[in-house]
């Protein structure tokens, strides 16, 4: 964790605070004013609330693409409720005596709503700003999923590393973010509800409104500004140690033999990241996926739909390359395929070897995986394997696909889906079982990049195709295994484990 993460989690956070206090406000005021009109424009901020996060955060980048201007305007959304909320409520529960004072004073129901009502209402307005503060910096996890940045990547990854004391220490460090801002915003309310705002001078009260009225502008507008990456090679970080892995070898190949400079965003979810690789305007340049990957998620087909006598691979690289733009690269080696892995425990019971030998005893044992695999999307899913096999588990229950470890460690599965190159699954000890009946397909890693980016980039670096090819079949499944063990499990850093492979490679010297 650097100041740089916990600078721009909290820069994330009073962005969105910001921005749904300048449209919450009004949307109280108007909720005040018109009642009736004010039920619906609650019941709209209310409806918000029950969106899920990643759902909502998924539709808003269709719109304004990736990063911290997605997240920005997702967790504004989420802050508007309790803002709207308690200005509409701070303002109604003006005592009606102190409002007919008002106007047996001559005062316009205007002048009124801006010298009697608001003053007010202002500490009830401030508890909500409060709440939706504090809210928003346990929310903005989620914005590392969109390439928004913030603290969520620091947890997804000590959770598959059971890292507890990165767990804690992070947990720590939003615990205090609250912690100030809640203090900081508790001694506004506080000197709002009180006299002493009124020893302040008037001017100084002016200068110092200004100077956060800028500041407030200009860390709303840095965070909409696009990053700046003209000239280099823009990819974004993966949510495995796979891709993390891949990505940092490209990295450093790339810097050191062309004249390039790569950028690695942060890091976004596959299916994401190729929303943002392909179109007219694409935010990257390459990315490291799996040729069954592009088959059956990006382009949604499945392996009967491959012409006889062709492999995935070419019938993968032709269709992506027609269909949007694109094309892969050289198979870098390791094939991480959908795997299914039993508990050493299973073994010693039934001393099984492949997924046939699971027909029989099915019934007495526990399938898991993560939620994706239960979906109805494509043929590689948990109800066309069962009918395939003819396996009938005793219970088959999804997990977050960052929990499942932890969850088959802790004996809730005997079997879990995997995938075959993850070292954690030599953590957790499971024994993966041979696929006899071919139902899970090849997953070839390869870099899928642009059509045009080797012409874009020619100028700059001549060679960048034949420097990237250097890591075709150079990286076998074994390889990776031990690879994502030394990140996942040892917990060393990923620029150091992949700058070691090459070395030891031959691809770059020490």
């Amino acid at each position: 964790m650097s100041a740089a993460m916990i600078w721009g989690h909290l820069s994330l956070v009073l962005s969105a605070l910001i921005l749904a206090i300048v449209v919450g406000v009004p949307l109280g005021l108007l909720a005040y004013l018109f009642p009736k009109v004010g039920k619906v424009l609650l019941w709209v901020v209310d409806l918000i609330q029950t969106i899920p996060a990643l759902a909502l955060l998924g539709v808003i980048m269709v719109v304004a693409g990736p990063g911290s201007p997605t997240a920005m305007t997702g967790l504004a959304l989420y802050s508007l409720l309790p803002i709207a909320r308690n200005c509409s409520l701070g303002l109604s529960q003006v005592p009606d005596h102190l409002k007919e004072a008002a106007a047996g004073m001559g005062m316009s129901k205007a002048y009124r709503l801006f010298h009697v009502d608001i003053p007010l209402a202002t500490p009830m307005l401030v508890t909500g700003i409060r709440i939706a503060a504090v809210n928003a910096i346990g929310t903005a996890v989620f914005a590392s999923f969109v390439g928004g940045g913030g603290l969520g990547g620091l947890f997804y990854t000590a959770i598959r590393q059971r890292d507890m004391g990165m767990i804690v220490l992070g947990t720590a460090v939003l615990m205090g973010m609250a912690l100030v801002l809640d203090a900081g915003l508790g001694w506004v309310e506080r000197r709002l509800s009180g006299t002493r705002q009124n020893k302040l001078p008037l001017p100084v009260k002016a200068i110092g409104g200004g100077i956060l009225a800028l500041a407030s502008v200009a860390l709303v507008v840095s965070m909409l500004l696009p990053s700046r990456t003209e000239g280099q090679l823009t990819l974004y970080d993966g949510d495995y140690s796979e891709v993390k892995l891949m990505h940092a070898m490209v990295e450093q190949l790339v810097e050191d033999k062309t004249g390039l400079e790569v950028v690695i965003l942060d890091q976004m979810t596959q299916v994401n990241n190729h929303n943002e690789l392909k179109g007219s305007n694409p935010s990257c340049d390459l990315m490291f996926s799996y040729d069954g990957t592009v088959l059956t998620t990006f382009l949604g087909l499945d392996t009967g739909d491959i012409p006889q006598g062709e492999t995935l691979y070419d019938y993968v690289n032709d269709t992506v390359r027609e269909r949007e733009g694109l094309r892969l690269l050289g198979k870098v080696g390791l094939n991480n395929t959908y795997s299914i892995g039993v508990t050493q425990s299973v073994i010693d019971r039934y001393g099984v070897t492949k997924v046939s030998d699971l027909v029989p005893i099915a019934g007495e044992l526990d399938f898991g995986a993560e939620h994706e695999f239960y979906t109805e999307e494509g043929s590689m899913k948990y109800q066309p394997f069962v009918d395939f096999y003819g396996l009938n588990f005793r219970s088959a229950k999804p997990v977050d696909v960052v929990l499942k470890y932890n969850a088959v460690e802790g004996g809730a599965f005997d079997v879990m889906v995997v995938y075959a190159t993850d070292g954690l699954n030599k953590r957790a000890g499971l024994t993966i079982l041979e696929d006899d009946l071919g139902f899970f397909p090849e997953y070839y890693g390869a870099f899928l990049v642009r059509e045009d980016l080797f012409q874009d980039f020619y100028d700059a670096a001549p060679n960048l195709e034949q420097v990237l090819e250097l890591l075709t079949g150079q990286v076998s499944s074994e390889d990776m295994v031990e690879l994502t063990y030394a990140v996942d499990v040892d917990g060393r850093a990923v620029n150091e484990v992949a700058h070691e492979f090459l070395v030891s490679k031959g691809l770059l010297t020490t």
